[in-house]
C-alpha cells in the first residue's frame, strides 16, 4: 500500500515539473525584437525638414469709383380701373331689349345702350304731363287777362294803382296759375327724364364684368343690372418704403401737375417678359399706420388698347405687376456690390501692399445688388469681393491675376541678369 502511493506521488511531480528555460523563451523573444526595432529606429536616416510654405489668401478685387446714380425704386402692385360702377335701374319695368355684347368681357362706347325697359308706361306719363303743362298754360293766360282787366276797373275809380288791394287785382290767383305752370313743367322734365331712363347707357368707354339682368325680365327701381368699370385708363397702387421716399421725386401734394415720375411696369410669364410704361400722377399723402409705407399711385393709358391705335399689348385688370420708379440723381456716389458688404456696413480693401484693410463705412441706401456710399475712398485700396474666412487686419493677401504677372516680371528680370553676366563674360 506504500508502495503504490509513492509512485503515484511521483508522477504527480513529475507532471508539475516544466522546464525553466521553456517559460522564459517566449520573453526572451519579445524583448530582443523590441531591442532590434530601437536599434533600427535609431540607425535609420532622418527625413529632411522642409519649411512650410503657408500661401496668403486669394481673392478677387475691384476698383471704387465714384460717379453719378440715378437710383431706381422698386414696388409692386395689382392693376385696377380707376372707376367702378354699378348700373342700378331709376324705373320699373320688363327688359325688352338687350345689346348683342351684354356679356361679361363686352365692351361699351361711352352713350351706347347696353339694354332698354318696356317704356310704354313712361311714354303715357310724359304725354299727361304734356298735357297738364298746356292746361296750366291757359289758365296763365286767362289769368292774367282777368288780372289786367281788374287793374284798369281800378283804375276808373281814380286811385292808385299802389292802393288797391291784392284781391281786387286778382294776383293771388294769377300767382297760382303761374305756380302750376311751374309744377306742369316740373312734371313734364320729370317724365322725360324717366322715359330716357328706360335706356340704361354706358356712362363711360366700359367693360362689363357682371349683370344681374337679361331679357323678359321685370327690373324694379332700385334694381342692379349691371357691374362696369372704365377702360380710358388703369391705375396701379404702389406701396413706397420710408427710406426710399427721399429717393423720389415727389411734388408738394398741392403741386401735382410738376410731378414727373416714370415707371416701367412688367411681369415674368413662362421666361417671357411683359411690360409697360406708365407715369406717376398723384401721391395720397398719407403713411399707413399698418406697415409705415406711402402710396403713389401710377396709370396706365389704354390698358386693352381698344381706344387708340396702342402699341402696347393690353394689361388685364387684376394682374400683380412688378415695378421700377426712376428716382433721383446723386452725384459722388460709390455703388457697392451687396456680397460684399459684412455685418450691414463693414467692407474689406486691399492697398498697394496688398495687405488687407476693414473699414466701416456710412451707407446711403441699398438695393438688391448694391450698397450705396458717398465715403471717400483711397486712390491705392481696392474693393476686395472674396469673402475671407478669418479676416484680420493687415493680414497679407493674393490678387487673383497679379500673381501671373509678377512672375513673369520676375523672370524677365532674370533673362535680364543672366544676359548682363554673360556679355561680362565673353568681353573678360
Amino acid at each position: 500500500m506504500s508502495a503504490t502511493s509513492s509512485t503515484n506521488s511521483n508522477k504527480k511531480h513529475n507532471r508539475r515539473m516544466v522546464p525553466l528555460r521553456y517559460v522564459l523563451m517566449p520573453f526572451a523573444i519579445v524583448f530582443l525584437a523590441i531591442i532590434v526595432l530601437v536599434i533600427l529606429q535609431i540607425l535609420a536616416p532622418k527625413p529632411a525638414k522642409k519649411a512650410i510654405a503657408v500661401k496668403a489668401p486669394l481673392v478677387n478685387v475691384m476698383p471704387l469709383q465714384a460717379q453719378d446714380v440715378i437710383f431706381t425704386i422698386s414696388s409692386q402692385g395689382s392693376v385696377e380701373p380707376r372707376t367702378k360702377t354699378t348700373l342700378i335701374s331709376e324705373v320699373s319695368g320688363v327688359v325688352t331689349h338687350v345689346s348683342e355684347k351684354f356679356h361679361v368681357g363686352g365692351f361699351f362706347k361711352k352713350g351706347e345702350v347696353l339694354l332698354t325697359i318696356d317704356d310704354i308706361t313712361y311714354q303715357v306719363a310724359l304725354l299727361r304731363a304734356q298735357a297738364q303743362l298746356e292746361s296750366a298754360q291757359a289758365l296763365l293766360v286767362e289769368e292774367q287777362a282777368r288780372s289786367k282787366q281788374a287793374e284798369d276797373e281800378w283804375r276808373l275809380t281814380g286811385k292808385p294803382v299802389d292802393h288797391a288791394p291784392v284781391f281786387a287785382l286778382r294776383l293771388p290767383q294769377l300767382k297760382k296759375a303761374e305756380a302750376s305752370v311751374l309744377a306742369a313743367q316740373a312734371d313734364l322734365r320729370e317724365a322725360k327724364v324717366k322715359l330716357a331712363r328706360t335706356k340704361i347707357i354706358a356712362p363711360y368707354d366700359a367693360m362689363l364684368t357682371g349683370k344681374q339682368a337679361d331679357l323678359g325680365q321685370y327690373i324694379t327701381m332700385g334694381s342692379a343690372l349691371a357691374n362696369t368699370f372704365a377702360i380710358d385708363y388703369a391705375e396701379v397702387r404702389l406701396p413706397i418704403k420710408q427710406r426710399d421716399v427721399a429717393f423720389l421725386n415727389l411734388s408738394r401734394i398741392h403741386q401735382l401737375d410738376k410731378l414727373n415720375i416714370h415707371v416701367d411696369l412688367f411681369y415674368q410669364l413662362e421666361g417671357e417678359r411683359h411690360a409697360w410704361t406708365a407715369k406717376v400722377t398723384r401721391y395720397e399723402g398719407v403713411v399707413d399706420s399698418a406697415n409705415r409705407v406711402h402710396y403713389v399711385v401710377a396709370q396706365i393709358d389704354d390698358p386693352y388698347g381698344v381706344l387708340a391705335n396702342s402699341e402696347h399689348e393690353e394689361i388685364r385688370m387684376g394682374t400683380f405687376v412688378n415695378a421700377k420708379a426712376k428716382g433721383k440723381q446723386l452725384a459722388n456716389v460709390t455703388a457697392i456690390p451687396l456680397g460684399a458688404v459684412y455685418s450691414g456696413n463693414t467692407i474689406h480693401l486691399i492697398d498697394d501692399e496688398n495687405r488687407l484693410s476693414i473699414e466701416q463705412i456710412n451707407i446711403l441706401r441699398s438695393d438688391a445688388d448694391y450698397a450705396y456710399t458717398r465715403d471717400e475712398f483711397s486712390e491705392d485700396k481696392r474693393l476686395i469681393l472674396t469673402k475671407l474666412a478669418t479676416p484680420i487686419a493687415n493680414m497679407l493677401l493674393r490678387v487673383d491675376g497679379e500673381q501671373e504677372k509678377q512672375q513673369e516680371a520676375a523672370t524677365e528680370e532674370s533673362l535680364v541678369a543672366e544676359s548682363e553676366t554673360s556679355t561680362e563674360r565673353d568681353s573678360l
